[in-house]
């Protein structure tokens, strides 16, 4: 299968296993991008195995092995962009997150440092940008948050800076977690356009057919939806597509001021903070 014509939206893999990022090229014909996270890396193969007869690593094994994924995945799309996110907990200062984005920015040519969208992850974030280092702003489930990023950023060039909104995750606490792309997009209009959109948390194919009638910048898919979506001929919604929202809850759109500082927003949600536990738990898990 080819690129469909009329897809606007570019197609990253959420995962953290080089075999599947090929696989998936093979069988797709393209891919745009590749997110990684604690989480996946703890999934790939080898790593995943070596937990299972009950070995562990030590810190500086872990991250030598999340570099040699993401040196693979880099060679694999090398005019891609590779998502690379630093292990932070809620204790995490900007300055320790700004040491890891660093180092892991060597990597590859084509990276994009995750961090965490908190109050110390906009700080690192906001330096970064400064050092001409391109962001990934995970864990995003409300529009201050969104625009914390935006004003953070400012002075990015476009594509330097990505906004991972979750969108399963809201559903799970039933919003509907695709009014908030709607929200975040409605509220960029009037901005200078440095920040994409990356729908994150894709449940399902109509998960990914509702950011496509949206019109998001990117979408990031596990492998089975992304193979479910290429089996069933790489379909876009039509002009008749209506999303099934069944009974999630609206989500209200915000009159928010993008130029206002990103410190005087409110970047608070009870999301982020468990998303941002559980990273750690599963990165901790693999050390010594």
């Amino acid at each position: 299968m080819n690129r469909p014509d009329n897809l606007k939206t570019r197609i990253f893999l959420d995962c953290g296993d080089p075999g599947e990022t090929k696989e998936i090229i093979e069988n797709l014909g393209f891919l745009d991008g590749q997110t990684t996270n604690p989480t996946l890396v703890s999934k790939n193969p080898g790593i995943a195995e070596k937990i299972a007869k009950g070995e562990k690593f030590t810190a500086e094994e872990i991250l030598t092995a999340y570099e040699e994924i993401v040196r693979t995945i880099s060679d694999l799309i090398p005019d891609g962009s590779v998502s690379i996110e630093v292990h932070s907990d809620k204790e995490t200062t900007a300055e320790e997150m700004l040491a890891q984005a660093k180092a892991m920015n060597s990597w590859i040519p084509n990276a994009h440092i995750k961090y965490p969208t908190t109050y110390e992850g906009l700080k690192a974030a906001e330096r970064s940008i400064s050092l001409g280092m391109k962001v990934n702003m995970t864990l995003v489930f409300s529009q201050g948050q969104a625009a914390a990023v935006y004003a953070a950023t400012r002075g990015a060039r476009k594509g330097d800076v990505f906004l991972s909104p979750f969108i399963g995750r809201l559903d799970d606490k039933g919003e509907n977690g695709l009014d908030l792309i709607e929200n975040i997009k409605k509220m960029y209009s009037s901005g200078y356009g440095h920040v994409e959109i990356l729908s994150a948390s894709i449940r399902s194919i109509d998960h990914l057919m509702g950011v496509f009638q949206l019109g998001t910048d990117i979408v990031t898919l596990p492998g089975k939806l992304i193979k479910e979506w290429f089996d069933n001929g790489g379909k876009l919604p039509d002009k008749n597509y209506k999303y099934p929202k069944k009974d999630l809850a609206d989500i209200p759109y915000q009159e928010l001021d993008l130029e206002k500082n990103w410190d005087e927003f409110d970047i608070r949600h009870d999301l982020t903070d468990m998303g941002l536990e559980k990273f750690a738990a599963d990165w901790n898990a693999l050390i010594k």
